[in-house]
Order: structure tokens, then sequence, then C-alpha cells
């Protein structure tokens, strides 16, 4: 198994839940391998060390869950402005839905309550594509704040997980 450092921008190229992965997955513009190869991730030392133990959090819950047509994925981040919920399906390699901050009418609304906004939407979506069971990927953040807030509005919602 050959090690490769890569920076946080290329990760999310490349990987999907995955710790290694095989050569065929790669972008274009990756170094080239020999096919059936397995590759292990070095992270580089551009990346803040948050960054990379959020990633490889990531890396380890994704490996446990995945998501169907009938339980999809409900993949939510955050960034230091934005909150984004999406519903995936991994067999397919296909969105769903998807509901953010942007685009919701968050005037006069902080944190927490942008947060059970978008958990309450996400659950509308996923009740007009006539679902109601999903796997909840924290994307390597913490259980905590506005990830359990999110989480919490679509359980109230109607949905299950």
């Amino acid at each position: 198994m050959r090690e490769i450092a890569i920076d946080s921008s290329l990760h999310s190229k490349i990987m999907r839940g995955k710790k290694s992965f095989y050569p065929r997955e790669l972008p274009n513009d990756f170094p080239s391998l020999t096919p059936g190869e397995w590759v292990r991730l070095k992270y580089s030392n551009s990346a803040s060390k948050k960054l990379v133990m959020r990633l490889k959090k990531k890396v380890r819950i994704r490996k446990k869950l995945n998501g169907s047509s009938d339980a999809p994925r409900l993949s939510v981040y955050k960034s230091l402005n934005h909150i984004y919920a999406q519903l995936i399906d991994d067999d397919s390699g296909k969105t769903l839905g998807a509901v953010s901050s942007l685009k919701l009418d968050t005037k006069g609304k902080k944190g927490m309550e942008v947060a059970t906004l978008v958990g309450s939407e996400i659950a509308k979506v996923a009740k007009t594509l006539k679902l109601e069971k999903v796997v909840f990927d924290r994307n390597g953040f913490i259980y905590h704040g506005k990830i359990k807030a999110i989480a919490d509005a679509a359980r109230e919602n109607g949905l299950k997980f």
C-alpha cells in the first residue's frame, strides 16, 4: 500500500467516505497508479489540524454509513456562515434533495434557529419525495449544537433515523 500526500481540496474530489480507494476512482489530474493498487492518504501540512481531524472522522463515519433509495443519507455540512443538508442516494450516486440556509429566509435568525429551520425544511423535502427513513451523516462534525438542532428538527417533522 502506497501513501500519497494530499491537501484538503483534493480530499473532497476523491474520497466518498473511504479510507482507501482504487485508482479508477481518481480524478484525471491525480498521480498515476497501477490498476488494483491500494492507496492510503496522507494529509499535507497546509491543512489545519482541526480540518484534518474532521476529515479523518468523516472517513471513519462514512465507512459505516451508506444511503440507498429506500433510506438515503442525510448529509449535513456547516460552514462559517451557512448550513447545508442533502439527501443522497449512494447506490446511484445522486442527490435527491438539498436545502441550505442560503436559499431560506433567515433574516433576523441566527445559529440554532437557522439550523432548526434547515432541519425542518429537509424533512419537508423528504416528505415530498415520499421518504420517511434516512441515515444521518454528521460529516465529521460533533453531534452537538447546530448539527443536533438539524437532527432534532428533522425528527420532529417526521423523519426517522
